[in-house]
């Protein structure tokens, strides 16, 4: 999905007499691309189909999704996605990946926290929000009025900041693991000596 959707958002869509349909339907297909990804891995868990292609790939398909959209976003829409909002928010992700990788090396997982996942979900927001307010400042439906740009930009601040928050969550779960690790190893280690000593 991830070709398709860059190019909706690129000037060689064909929209002329469609003025929101460039908009629409990337919004619609990123919205699609996120509730797919959680449905697969949802029933990969209730079935027990887990694979080891599919722990690499999954995430690695959510994180290019995202750089993607947010990279496209600078560009098709720099009032909401500015270029630090989008540097910050992919090197948050480029993070998590890193300490995913050495914990992994190490013999430990890192579990995905409830701030991972509300950060998910206030990407899926500002991303979708981000690309209507391209197109459209606010909605006004009978009295209500939604504000879809400023829905946007307070979207991305708050990515922002549960991304900071979550990072730094992250990063002390896995310190505090791997320090667990390296104390465990270092008490064995003492104790192999202790014994190689003794049988002498």
């Amino acid at each position: 999905m991830i070709p398709l959707f860059l190019w909706i958002l690129s000037p060689f869509f064909p929209s002329q007499g469609h003025p929101a349909a460039q908009e629409l339907s990337a919004s619609i297909l990123f919205v699609l691309a996120s509730v797919t990804d959680g449905l697969d891995g949802y029933l990969a868990r209730k079935r027990g189909q887990i694979t080891t292609m599919g722990m690499l790939l999954d995430p690695l398909a959510d994180k290019i999704m995202v750089t993607s959209a947010l990279v496209a976003l600078v560009a098709y829409n720099p009032v909401v996605v500015k270029v630090w909002i989008a540097v910050v928010i992919i090197g948050r992700e480029f993070l998590i990946s890193g300490l995913r990788s050495i914990a992994s090396s190490e013999g430990f997982t890192i579990q995905a926290s409830d701030l991972g996942k509300l950060k998910t979900v206030i990407q899926i927001i500002l991303v979708v929000s981000a690309i209507l307010a391209h197109q459209w400042y606010q909605w006004q439906i009978g009295f209500l009025v939604i504000p879809v740009q400023w829905i946007a930009i307070a979207a991305a601040y708050f990515t922002v900041l549960v991304s900071i928050i979550s990072a730094i969550d992250y990063f002390a779960g896995f310190w505090h693991q791997i320090d667990h690790a390296s104390k465990t190893r270092r008490k064995a280690a003492v104790l192999t000596r202790q014994r190689n000593a003794g049988a002498r």
